[in-house]
């Protein structure tokens, strides 16, 4: 069969090569041209968008020559699928008549995808379907009525996404060449011989095209190419399925499709957060942002170029699904996309994750907030020196404050043996002491940082000092309502002094045995 796939590709481009001159030149005569009249076209004067027509027949009388000669020659393999043949051409047939039509007169997307799931429908009456997920659902198959919307859902994905790429001088047809390629090989691996058949035909068909259609371009693919060719690669997809390990069969042509599936989900998420119609067309595709960065038509083209090579050689590793492979192209796939999304500088990501910024900060003001509303709560219990030590050691080694200093005031009545030593300062008939988090330089460095002095007022009005807090400069916004520390945090603690500090104390914590609080020494 090396043989037949090697002159069926060379017929097909010969054949692609001559045709889409002769369609160009027709089109042009007949008026069928596409002119930039809306702001997204990026070609500065009318040209026919009829290049598919080239492929379509180029790829058809190829495939017909192949197996006539084949079989006239007794070189067709016993049992070729014939039916399966049919199964993919008239539903292509169909697409293909569908993209002619809005080529010319201009239709729009829900009749179109009407159409498209009619002919993905076909495909799964004539046994070319998603029957089961192996990798996710184990041996199990769908019934007909959850496989049949996969499969609509995937040939629409598919078909859609190659012509939602076709916005630049050879970019559809080139990145498409490379997918056909990928196909192709896990079609001679598998022994799928019609697939493989069908596939060497197509790429012909596109390298024949592409002549005339690289920048700068003479004719375009058109609807009716964008759509044939991706409708075509997801049923030979779902043919070679059939044939395939599990994860060869499910990951393979997904990589392999992976820059216009990339597109299409980004253009999908963009218009769905910015609450865009779906469907309307935009200037915020992968090529206009890479021309927006200063980039050529051609240099655009073939940056993308290198992107769809280095997902066909990403689907290929996949040929060998190890788990450390598997880890491999993953990790490769995700790095890649992330870094590449974040410098083609989308607005409606950029303020998405501000918006996830902004729900985890509000997690985090949740966080801390409870913790200052818990301390309140047991203050207002406590009688004990240690156990309001511990309170507020809990309260702070939570939020985002840095340290504090409390300064507490002896009152007349207060019996100033009943104060902790440690604290006491006999000349000033006052108390403090001091608090940071571990590792944090403190109140007392000469780090830069801003304060937040409370004076602690009891619920009788009576006045037990003041507590100052802390906070080192950072980029990070201060996570807490600060309205809870100025309100009823500062009551709720001088009313705790007050009670531990007026009544009797039976035990005086001797230094070694102060806990992180320490003390501030009398100057």
């Amino acid at each position: 069969m090396t043989a037949v796939y090697l002159w069926t590709f060379a017929l097909s481009l010969i054949l692609s090569f001559v045709l889409t001159r002769y369609v160009r030149n027709l089109a042009a005569e007949r008026g069928w041209l596409s002119a930039p009249t809306f702001d997204r076209h990026l070609h500065n004067t009318a040209l026919p968008r009829l290049g598919g027509v080239a492929i379509f027949f180029a790829f058809f009388f190829s495939v017909a020559a192949a197996i006539f000669i084949s079989w006239y020659f007794h070189k067709l393999q016993p049992g070729f699928p014939f039916q399966k043949l049919g199964t993919i051409l008239i539903p292509g047939i169909l697409i293909f008549l569908l993209g002619i039509y809005d080529d010319i007169r201009n239709i729009g997307p829900y009749v179109k995808f009407a159409v498209q799931a009619v002919a993905a429908s076909m495909l799964f009456a004539g046994g070319l379907r998603i029957d089961g997920l192996p990798v996710l659902f184990g041996a199990h198959s769908f019934p007909w009525y959850v496989g049949l919307p996969l499969t609509i859902l995937w040939v629409l994905a598919v078909t859609n996404a190659f012509n939602l790429i076709d916005g630049l001088d050879g970019l559809a047809a080139g990145s498409s060449l490379f997918s056909t390629l990928i196909v192709f090989v896990v079609a001679l691996l598998s022994q799928s011989s019609l697939v493989a058949l069908m596939t060497i035909a197509l790429a012909g068909a596109i390298l024949g095209f592409l002549r005339y259609n690289f920048n700068p371009a003479t004719i375009f693919l058109g609807d009716c190419g964008s759509l044939f060719i991706g409708f075509l690669l997801s049923a030979l997809a779902l043919e070679g399925a059939q044939k395939a390990p599990t994860i060869i069969a499910i990951a393979i042509p997904v990589v392999s499709f992976g820059l216009p599936i990339l597109e299409t989900t980004l253009s999908l998420l963009r218009r769905l957060i910015s609450g865009r119609p779906l469907f309307t067309a935009d200037r915020e595709h992968i090529h206009h942002k890479l021309l927006q960065r200063g980039l050529s038509h051609r240099q655009v083209v073939i940056v993308l170029y290198a992107v769809s090579a280095l997902f066909a050689l990403l689907s290929l590793f996949l040929l060998w699904p190890t788990g450390s492979t598997l880890g491999l192209v993953l990790a490769v796939l995700g790095t890649g996309i992330w870094i590449g999304v974040q410098h083609l500088g989308y607005l409606e990501f950029g303020e998405l994750r501000r918006v996830a910024q902004r729900t985890m900060e509000q997690r985090q003001i949740f966080i801390n907030n409870l913790a200052i509303r818990r301390a309140t709560e047991e203050l207002k219990a406590t009688r004990d020196y240690d156990q309001l030590c511990r309170i507020l050691e809990a309260a702070f080694s939570s939020n985002d404050f840095d340290a504090f200093h409390l300064n507490l005031k002896l009152l007349p009545n207060d019996d100033p043996g009943q104060v902790p030593v440690e604290i006491f300062h006999p000349r000033r008939e006052a108390a403090s002491f001091y608090w940071k988090k571990n590792g944090q330089p403190g109140l007392r460095d000469s780090l830069p940082s801003w304060n937040l002095t409370l004076d602690l007022m009891t619920s009788s009005n009576r006045r037990r000092g003041s507590m100052t807090i802390q906070r080192l400069y950072t980029q990070r916004d201060l996570q807490l309502d600060v309205n809870l520390l100025t309100a009823v945090f500062p009551v709720a603690l001088a009313d705790a002094l007050d009670r531990v500090f007026s009544q009797p104390r039976e035990v005086i914590a001797r230094p070694e045995q102060t806990r992180t609080l320490v003390a501030v020494q009398a100057g």
